[in-house]
Formats: structure tokens, sequence, C-alpha cells
């Protein structure tokens, strides 16, 4: 099945990009939910998986709304004020939806004779399930995305500024034709190849919101509420090389100003891990790589995600472009 958007110069003049992290949160959770060896994101969900059984995140309110296949909850994904929209801004907006919206979208899917404690809520008493909703968002957000969200932001930033200089070099209708083999510009047209979800302009208004996704790969997803303007989410460029291990080019510059010592522990977070992890893995003491993480998160070099009873420490952008300038 194909559906068409219809343009008219005023809908190409509000055409835009945004990197959302609620996006980010539901095609990730996606992922979570089919396990498959053939993702370019296996080696982060091995990492992950674990983590969000643990906290029982697997069978919760997100389980509710993001099913492994078909129509998600599209009060998730809220239209987003401005091209980098911070989680926290997000998850307001979740909390702010319109009741009725959050019965639709209960209806589409297809949850309507369901009769479980959460679905129940969400039906009889939208505000209070949304904060619980909220709650689990952010708690799923610290295990699970938080830890990597300075590379995959630095991924799907760099696929905006690509496509905004391509719009100036070659104009819109190439770079809408570029988005994904499904995807096509046909005279004022944007048209979907091979989708079960038609996005067509009456269901919803004016312009057209262009997503980066990491984790929407390989499909582009769609988000259609009026007034709002549609969204499309589709898979950014480099998602193949994300999750590889990061070269440490500068390792020695960087040891002369850092010492031996912490720029070991900085190459060891291309992967996030935890204080006993590091001690293990480089042979120093826990005091003090507890130590030394204390003055690399005060330098601005590493964040600290709590896991359950651990802490995670993960590398910052400003330590990836230190030991990749």
């Amino acid at each position: 099945m194909d559906s068409g958007l219809s343009f008219s110069a005023a809908d190409l003049a509000q055409t835009r990009f945004a990197v959302s992290p609620m996006w980010e949160t539901v095609t990730s959770f996606r992922v979570l939910s089919r396990p498959s060896d053939t993702s370019p994101h296996r080696r982060w969900a091995a990492q992950v998986r674990p983590r969000v059984v643990r906290a029982g995140l697997d069978r919760g309110w997100l389980a509710a709304l993001v099913p492994a296949h078909g129509y998600l909850a599209d009060f998730l994904t809220p239209t987003p004020t401005g091209p980098f929209p911070t989680l926290d801004a997000e998850v307001d907006a979740i909390r702010r939806t319109p009741p009725e919206q959050v019965r639709d979208d209960l209806r589409r899917l297809g949850v309507e004779g369901v009769d479980g404690p959460r679905i129940r809520l969400l039906r009889e008493a939208p505000e209070a399930a949304l904060a619980k909703v909220a709650d689990e968002i952010e708690a799923y957000w610290e295990l699970a995305l938080a830890p990597y969200w300075a590379r995959v932001q630095k991924l799907l930033e760099a696929d905006v500024f690509h496509r905004a200089r391509q719009v100036a070099e070659h104009g819109s209708a190439r770079v809408l034709s570029e988005l994904h083999e499904t995807v096509r510009w046909d005279d004022g047209t944007l048209r979907l190849v091979r989708r079960h979800c038609a996005l067509t302009r009456d269901q919803a208004g004016s312009g057209l919101l262009l997503i980066p996704s990491a984790f929407a790969w390989p499909k582009v997803l769609t988000r259609s509420v009026h007034p709002d303007p549609p969204q499309l989410a589709y898979p950014a460029r480099g998602i193949g090389t994300l999750w590889e291990p990061r070269t440490t080019a500068a390792t020695d510059a960087v040891a002369a100003v850092l010492g031996r010592s912490r720029t070991l522990l900085l190459t060891e977070l291309d992967t996030p891990a935890s204080t006993t992890q590091l001690a293990t893995h480089c042979g120093l003491s826990a005091a003090g790589v507890s130590q030394h993480l204390i003055a690399l998160r005060n330098a601005g070099l590493v964040t600290a995600h709590r896991s359950g009873r651990s802490v995670l420490y993960a590398r910052t952008a400003v330590a990836d472009q230190l030991l990749n300038p």
C-alpha cells in the first residue's frame, strides 16, 4: 500500500528537522523487545537488555504502549518544539497529553477490551497514569540511553547538519527522495511505499517534521495527529558504525596532560562501565578508580548514571573529541 502526503509551498516552507529523545526512547525499547543477531544495535542491546530486565522495565508501561510491531502510542512522541528538545521537555509534554488523545491511542493499539491494571488506569485516570508513564520513561532513559546519549546525539546531529546542507545545495525535493528507499518525492507529493498506515495531509497539520533516528532502522515510522505537523522518523546516516569501538589516536598526548591512569580509564569507557569493572580491566584499585572518576567527572569528561545498586560511567562528547581530534 502506498500513501501520499501532499505539499503546498507553505508546507515546504514549514518542513524542518528535529532530534527527538522520545523517538529514540520508543524505538530503542522496540529494538530490545525484538532480539536480532542482524541488528546493528546488538552490541548495545547485549549490554542494556539485562539492566532493563532486572529493573522490570520489560514488562511495565512502555511494554504496554510500545508493541514489538505495528502501531505505538502517538502521545509518546509529542511534537518537538525546536530542533534539539531535551528529554525533560518531551516528558513534560507527555504528562500534559489530553485524556481524549490517550483514549484514542489505546483504541488504535487494539487494547479496547483489555482490562489489565495499566490499561485500565490509562483509560479511567489518564493524568495519574501519565505521571507513572513519565517516571518509567525517565528510569528507562537512565539505564538504556543516558550512558550512550553523547554518541547517539552526535550521530543524529550530524545527519541533520548534512541534510540541511543538502537542502541548501540541491533543494528539498532531492533530500526528501534520499531519506529512505520507501520514501520518494513525486510532483509535490511525498509518497511512502509499501506502508500499512497511510500518511495524508487531512490527518495532520501543515508542514513536516523529519526526525533522524538511530533505532528506527530499518524502517521509517510516522506520526499523524491533527493539528500537529506530521512526523517522519527515518534511519540516520552512519548507523552501521555507531557502536564500533572508537580509535584513540591521541592517547599519548592526552596522557601527558591527564596522566596515564586517567587516560586509560577514558579509553576503557568506550563502553559505559562501573567502578568495579574498570578496576578489573585496568588493573587499578577500586578506590583509585573512584578518585580518578571524580576528577574526570568534575572536568566534564565522564558522566555517571545509576543502574540498580551500581553506577555506570560514560565518556562525554568532550572526551571523545579529546581522544579522537
